[in-house]
């Protein structure tokens, strides 16, 4: 299984000649050459996570793909076709299993209401939590793709999420919002939680692949 970075928080996943999609927003580039994608994951209703025009793109290219989101992404894409899913829900398509958890997007600030956001486990070895530090209990996370910039993230809770997730690679992403300066910070300081359980750390930039 191969997992590709592009912008921000999009991930691309590739096993056996089928593609999976996750999160493709408003910070991302169009991505292309998706002719087996098999499904599309949005985590959460934010547009940094999902757009119309790359769910329109994406449909225009593999028309009546299938796309799992929790309920706050269906009330917010009308008019496409959504799957709700829920933590707990294990869903299997082509190659990918999935199985979701969490519920609750990260506490932006009181002012701001909070959204539904899953995590999603594929093929019980890459996790992502979406924007939250939501644990997947009970599962021995192979690789995570680690939040690292947010409006929502502090960096000594991101270190604390990796150390309780304790996985054996990891990456960051949702980096967007980061100088060059904050990502690199910012990688160091996942890489020293990775390492504390004898983990290894990987800085993907967009378009890296990590073989899992």
């Amino acid at each position: 299984m191969r997992v590709t970075k592009f912008e921000h928080a999009c991930l691309r996943i590739d096993e056996n000649g089928e593609t999976l999609l996750i999160d493709p927003g408003s910070f991302t580039t169009p991505v292309d050459d998706l002719g087996r994608l098999v499904a599309v994951v949005l985590t959460h209703e934010h547009p940094d996570h999902w757009t119309p025009e790359h769910l329109d793109r994406i449909l225009r290219m593999v028309p009546d793909v299938p796309i799992y989101a929790p309920s706050g992404v269906a009330r917010a894409a009308e008019g496409y076709d959504i799957t709700v899913v829920t933590p707990g829900d294990i869903v299997q398509v082509g190659t990918f299993t999935m199985r979701f958890f969490g519920g609750t997007h990260a506490v932006i600030h009181t002012s701001i209401p909070l959204v539904e956001n899953v995590g999603v486990l594929v093929n019980d070895e890459l996790y992502y939590p979406g924007d939250s530090y939501a644990v997947p209990e009970g599962v021995d996370v192979g690789t995570l793709a680690a939040p690292i910039g947010a409006p929502w993230l502090k960096i000594g809770e991101a270190m604390d999420f990796v150390l309780a997730v304790a996985p054996r690679r990891a990456f960051g992403t949702h980096d967007m919002t980061l100088s060059v300066a904050g990502k690199t910070m910012h990688r160091q300081r996942l890489q020293w939680a990775t390492e504390q359980h004898g983990g290894e750390f990987f800085a993907l930039d967009p378009g890296d692949a990590l073989d899992l």
